[in-house]
């Protein structure tokens, strides 16, 4: 299906506008399959005449669906494991010896799409018990699209999606099976909660996270818009918390705000941060 270049730009600026992400020419290529489920339930023939729609302004609640139908929302359990790794090893049990005070851990996972990143911790502090028994584990999911936030909320998944990332004893300890896939069991969904959020907004309620994972989201935002973000991030992280970003995303050259943790690497924190904050918060 050909696409103007004015229909792309169009679609561009209304995506920059409503999230900040840019649809770079390399994305462009996903027009036509993101589009393809509006323009048939629709009946409309191209992409072109959707544009003519949503250039009428007539039907804001269309263009909210083909915003979030451009939006990527690729994620799964556990996704690259080795984060949840260096959490598991490093980043809780320090946490564990500066909160022993208020035994309360707050934890955001920005850009959550469809909920597995935040389930997946949810499954980090449920599996051990004992260690966490009497805290409050705080795990906060946002988005900024409505949509898909309504599946995390409901925690049910199809059966491709719960094995990407999960063993068959997760699978049986942490879901249930049923005729729509697998559901997240009650005692998990009860950990998580969800909410539609835009980085580029103020923090969210309680505004301080001990942990705040944004992963793969900021490849898809500008230089200005990027700075602007990590101001938002900066400002949502407690002194002493700690900052995950995507394998290929960093601070370096993109903010003072925040810096590199040179004893845990693939972690960032308050730039200036000093050591004796770090071991007595």
């Amino acid at each position: 299906m050909e696409i103007s270049d004015s229909s792309c730009r169009i679609l561009a600026g209304l995506l920059e506008a409503r999230t900040g992400q840019q649809l770079t020419m390399s994305r462009r290529w996903r027009l036509e399959t993101a589009l393809s489920g509006i323009l048939r339930e629709r009946a409309i023939s191209s992409i072109d005449e959707l544009i003519t729609i949503l250039v009428m302004g007539r039907e804001p609640s269309l263009a909210t669906r083909v915003v979030e139908a451009l939006l990527n929302n690729e994620t799964y359990f556990f996704r690259d494991r080795l984060p949840f790794d260096l959490l598991t090893q490093q980043a809780l049990p320090a946490l564990a010896q500066r909160r022993a005070k208020t035994r309360r851990i707050r934890v955001w996972s920005a850009g959550c799409s469809t909920g597995q990143e935040a389930y997946s911790l949810a499954m980090l502090f449920a599996e051990q018990p004992q260690k966490w028994a009497g805290w409050t584990i705080d795990i906060l999911g946002t988005d900024v699209s409505a949509s898909v936030i309504d599946r995390a909320r409901a925690g049910a998944y199809t059966q491709f999606e719960v094995q990407r990332g999960l063993g068959i004893q997760q699978m049986i300890k942490w879901f249930e099976e049923s005729a729509e896939g697998w559901r997240a069991v009650e005692a998990l969904r009860r950990t998580v909660r969800f909410q539609v959020h835009n980085l580029l907004e103020p923090p969210p309620h309680p505004g301080e996270f001990d942990i705040v994972l944004c992963r793969n989201v900021l490849l898809y935002l500008n230089e200005t818009t990027r700075a602007k973000a990590f101001d938002r991030l900066a400002a949502a992280l407690a002194p002493d918390g700690w900052l995950m970003l995507g394998a290929g995303e960093t601070v370096i050259g993109q903010t003072n705000r925040l810096e590199a943790d040179r004893e845990k690497r693939g972690l960032y924190r308050h730039a200036g941060a000093t050591g004796d904050l770090l071991k007595t918060a």
